[in-house]
């Protein structure tokens, strides 16, 4: 695994650190998943997290009921319209999350050497001395010494609102713990985290199914996010599942890995989901903290080489309350970058933070400028070695265009596609200049009626680093060789200068399939 500086550009002029940065339409190529919630639900922030760079956005249903997310969404949709900006939905499962319950929302104190018991009798009002979980299984899963957490909307890492507990007894199904250090809870629902303990908890729950079924169905998502994934069985289970529930089968699932089971299992996982999200908020409780980066660089080095996106959390907490983020915050969002991170996740920064379009923008800024320096030249080198020969007649083109872009630069890819499999091989190997993926849509029925696809494709590349997709009109023909207005590449071209990506002169890299082969031609523009 070669280490972070192997993927530097050198060197670095030290000059150029103080240039300011320079605007441009794509924030950065690095993409941003926003969760959406009480601090970012109204249009008018909707549509400055969209104007700011998010491309994804998450609705957690881990707290709040479907009728608040479906107001939540309606105003997403017309932020979208206002702003022209596309954005993906994501909807983020609740898993197999143990929960304190605190019906009456009073706040808890608890002290330092205190013991507090933990109970799955629900009917028990949460105080300081007794607090009632979602899970009869606790006591059967724990024994004395066992570390558990507790906070609000998983961990903030700050001592005054998330708890550590250490179990001193099990007393029938009640937990006695013994509180480590002194914290305030808040609220109506706090996470429970039983470190490196296998809780036998369903990954998909029957309320995620009813969700999914219902809510999922209604909006057509574009991204199941399954948490707490433990092993590639889980994400085969949700795939059978989604399925059966008509255009859900288009859905991507991002298998979130949270705690060391999940990673112990992690290339098996790997190779089922469509995508990997480190939910760095568990994990980082799971493990020591010494192996923290460790199986962060390991994780997005083996998404990179499968060509699978990569998501990485809890990159700037402390935006959630500041207008900045602390210089190890700032550094930890560039060694995302570095590291191979096809998208930031944003989770109560967004969600419950003060300052959500701010973060969204402060974030995109910092992965711009990472993306100026990552070496792109040894990852394209190792990757290519990585996939070996032969390469497939696919992968073959995809690494084509990208090297043949880069010699001539291009300023950008343009990329045909219908499934959006060829514009994703492109962006694995990493250009350095955008990919527009123009997907062409396909004529499909499901024997009572006929529609086009393409939507969904369109929005899931949305979560791919240096993707930019593009929703061709079926009328315009892809593979015609005439000069005709109506050709899907001059679209896109007209589509490329109008964003300000293309300008005359400029050197276009094109890939896409003329009869029964494919193509990677380079056009250099006229005036």
């Amino acid at each position: 695994m070669p280490s972070s500086h192997l993927l530097l550009e050198e060197p670095i002029r030290m000059a150029s650190i103080l240039e300011p940065s320079k605007a441009s339409f794509f924030s950065a190529m690095t993409k941003i998943v926003g969760t959406l919630g009480p601090k970012s639900r109204s249009v008018e922030t909707i549509s400055g997290c969209l104007k700011a760079g998010m491309s994804v956005a998450r609705f957690d249903f881990s707290w709040c009921d479907p009728e608040y997310h479906q107001e939540t969404l309606e105003n997403l949709k017309t932020a979208i319209k206002s702003t022209k900006k596309l954005c993906a939905v994501m909807l983020d499962t609740v898993g197999a999350e143990m929960q304190v319950v605190n019906k009456s929302e009073t706040t808890i104190t608890l002290e330092i050497d205190g013991q507090v018991v933990l109970t799955p009798d629900q009917g028990q009002e949460a105080s300081s001395e007794i607090l009632p979980i979602n899970f009869d299984g606790l006591a059967q899963a724990v024994k004395t010494g066992d570390t558990i957490f507790i906070g609000q909307y998983l961990f903030t890492g700050s001592e005054t609102t998330s708890v550590w507990l250490e179990v001193s007894e099990v007393k029938g199904n009640d937990v006695v713990c013994i509180i480590k250090n002194s914290a305030t809870l808040t609220g109506s629902l706090f996470t429970l985290h039983a470190s490196q303990i296998h809780i036998d908890l369903p990954t998909l729950t029957e309320k995620d199914k009813e969700v999914i079924s219902t809510w999922g169905v209604k909006n057509k998502i574009d991204f199941l996010s399954l948490s707490y994934t433990r092993h590639a069985q889980d994400v085969r289970e949700a795939r059978e599942f989604l399925s059966k529930l008509g255009d859900l089968s288009q859905t991507q699932i991002f298998a979130k890995i949270e705690n060391v089971e999940g990673l112990t299992h992690f290339d098996e996982i790997l190779q089922e989901a469509d995508g990997i999200i480190l939910s760095r908020g568990n994990l980082g409780i799971d493990l020591p903290p010494e192996k923290v980066f460790l199986f962060q660089k390991s994780a997005l080095q083996k998404c990179n080489m499968a060509g699978k996106p990569a998501v990485l959390t809890r990159v700037v907490d402390s935006m959630t309350d500041n207008l900045r983020p602390t210089r190890a915050e700032a550094t930890d969002v560039a060694n995302a970058v570095l590291d191979g991170s096809d998208a930031i996740l944003l989770g109560a920064e967004t969600l419950r933070g003060l300052y959500p379009v701010e973060t969204i923008s402060t974030v995109g800024r910092i992965c711009s400028e990472a993306e100026k320096v990552f070496n792109q030249d040894v990852y394209f080198k190792k990757t290519v070695k990585h996939v070996g020969e032969p390469m497939t007649h696919l992968e073959s083109i995809a690494s084509s265009a990208v090297r043949a872009a880069i010699k001539v630069k291009a300023s950008i890819i343009i990329c045909f596609t219908s499934s959006g499999r060829a514009a994703r091989l492109i962006a694995k190997y990493r250009p350095t200049m955008p990919v527009l993926s123009v997907v062409i849509p396909r004529l499909k029925t499901n024997q009572l009626k006929w529609s086009f696809s393409g939507a969904f494709e369109a929005r899931q590349s949305l979560i791919v680093r240096g993707l930019f997709p593009m929703l061709a009109d079926p009328r315009h023909p892809a593979e015609s060789t005439s000069a005709s207005n109506e050709s899907i590449l001059k679209v896109a071209l007209d589509h490329g200068k109008a964003l300000g990506v293309i300008k005359s002169h400029d050197r276009v890299v094109v890939c896409q399939k003329l009869g029964d082969a494919s193509v990677v031609k380079i056009i250099e523009l006229e005036d």
